[in-house]
């Protein structure tokens, strides 16, 4: 494994402006943790108002030649981009190990999953489509055209450092957009080191631009109501994406939300026990359980409730704890003490209204924001950890008896992000899928993310798509052109 010094040597903590590093106005720093010792790694700029500003200038200006480019170049820029984050994979899944605190496994299959996006957008760049039909009433021809719809603001979180931002940048640069980029304050050095590969592939100037804060409102807030800005794609909370819904009211402008979640795992009384304890276990414990698409209620038929609830706390148990990048970790630190004084809250809301801790339920003592791999069961209908996004290491289990009462406890919630249901007959995975009130549902499988696949929620957990053919679109403005 690389020297961690030698590594953040490499790594930029300017801002990325116009095509190059520079420090914030002010010149403030902000200091970027490692969540498993509380240590300091670094410090970044501080970007301010007047920063984003800079960057907007800088992506207002670089709009229209970029936007002229022809697709087959945005498209090499972007295979290039892949190809050298693909080749400095150890040095991208270290640094999310270390910002963010994920195992090193888990960081390097980031890896692979977030440069899919430049990849799979690389080939979408040049498949952007129009059509051209006679009018039926024959007074006319139709020509429908698509354009990019402008310069974006990009506000990712912290959860996923680098495929939170491929998965809004790929298809921003194949649609011919430029972008700005507001990554979490807990983990921009992997956007930063992101902004480097990208002008090293030949980037022009102004495209990209990278700016970490500590005041994220007061960066952003301006850029809302500057009318050069076209578009806004946010991955966060639903409270944060209503906010940023608010603001983007009084310019109209074209939004993409990919909020929270929280995604039933509903294990029907003919499922195969196997499978779906190995699906639990994804489900729930990819990426320490931070994620949005975590499974956070276990809905399991009573007639196997007990044995599902004993063979999932048996793995639980069995999981290692430590830092992301020892050998052998499957559980490294959450990301901050304030999110595990929130899932520590949440389990202590479920015991004091009566559920029951099988392995687990508390934070592990010495250096760095650790949490047990906690199993709840017995987990009554008014525990909070039922309608709040957890977003740790805790599976709350409760029973059903019944499809319907399955799909109605699944549905029981005002997010539809993801969900997963486990069943052996066919017809029940197609009826039950089809009635869960979600964007995406998993049939036997534990992990559903596809580069292939668009991904997004439905209620509160967002609007709009992202990846797959339908994530270009977010990008895209539809012309109608009529013709005689």
């Amino acid at each position: 494994m690389r020297d961690v010094a030698d590594l953040l040597a490499t790594v930029p903590t300017g801002l990325w402006i116009g095509g190059e590093q520079r420090p914030a106005v002010g010149g403030g720093t902000f200091a970027v943790h490692d969540p498993a010792t509380g240590e300091v790694l670094t410090e970044v700029a501080d970007a301010t108002a007047a920063d984003g500003r800079l960057a907007l200038d800088a992506a207002v200006a670089a709009q229209a030649s970029w936007a002229a480019t022809p697709a087959r170049e945005r498209a090499e820029i972007l295979r290039r981009a892949w190809e050298s984050v693909m080749a400095r994979r150890d040095d991208f899944a270290l640094l999310m190990t270390l910002e963010m605190g994920k195992p090193l496994t888990e960081a390097q299959g980031e890896v692979t999953y977030g440069g899919e996006f430049l990849r799979w957008f690389s080939e979408e760049a040049v498949r952007i489509n129009g059509r051209y039909t006679h009018s039926p009433s024959g007074a006319g021809r139709i020509l429908v055209t698509k354009q990019p719809v402008g310069p974006a603001l990009a506000i990712t979180p912290w959860n996923f450092p680098l495929a939170m931002g491929t998965r809004k940048i790929a298809p921003a640069f194949a649609a011919g957009c430029t972008m700005v980029v507001k990554p979490a304050a807990e983990t921009p050095l992997t956007m930063l080191l992101l902004g480097q590969v990208f002008a090293d592939a030949g980037l022009p100037a102004g495209v990209l631009s990278i700016l970490p804060t500590s005041r994220a409102a007061q960066l952003t807030d301006p850029m809302f109501e500057d009318d050069r800005l076209r578009k806004v794609t946010f991955t966060g909370s639903t409270g944060v994406g209503k906010i940023l819904l608010a603001q983007s009211a009084s310019k109209v402008l074209r939004t993409s939300m990919e909020l929270g979640g929280n995604a039933p795992f509903v294990v029907f009384d003919d499922a195969d026990l196997d499978a779906a304890i190995d699906g639990a276990m994804a489900a729930k414990m990819r990426n320490i359980g931070e994620a949005c698409t975590a499974a956070n209620r276990f809905h399991v038929d009573n007639a196997v409730r007990e044995e599902f609830t004993a063979r999932l706390t048996a793995r639980m148990q069995s999981l290692k704890i430590g830092p992301g990048h020892l050998d052998g970790v499957q559980v490294g630190p959450l990301i901050t003490a304030k999110q595990r004084a929130s899932v520590a809250d949440l389990v202590a809301d479920a015991v004091a209204k009566g559920a029951k801790i099988t392995t687990g339920g508390a934070e592990v003592p010495g250096p760095g924001w650790f949490y047990e791999p906690t199993v709840l069961t017995d987990v009554p209908a008014g525990a909070r950890i039922l309608r709040e996004e957890v977003f740790g290491p805790v599976a709350a289990i409760t029973g059903f008896d019944g499809e319907a009462a399955g799909i109605a406890a699944a549905n029981n919630t005002e997010f539809g992000l993801a969900a997963y249901i486990y069943t052996r007959d066919l017809d029940r995975a197609l009826r039950v899928a089809e009635a869960l009130e979600s964007g995406m549902v998993g049939v036997n499988r534990g992990i559903i993310s596809d580069v292939a696949a668009p991904f997004g929620g439905v209620k509160e957990s967002g609007l709009g798509r992202e990846a797959g053919t339908e994530g270009i679109e977010e990008y895209l403005e539809t012309k109608y052109i009529a013709l005689p």
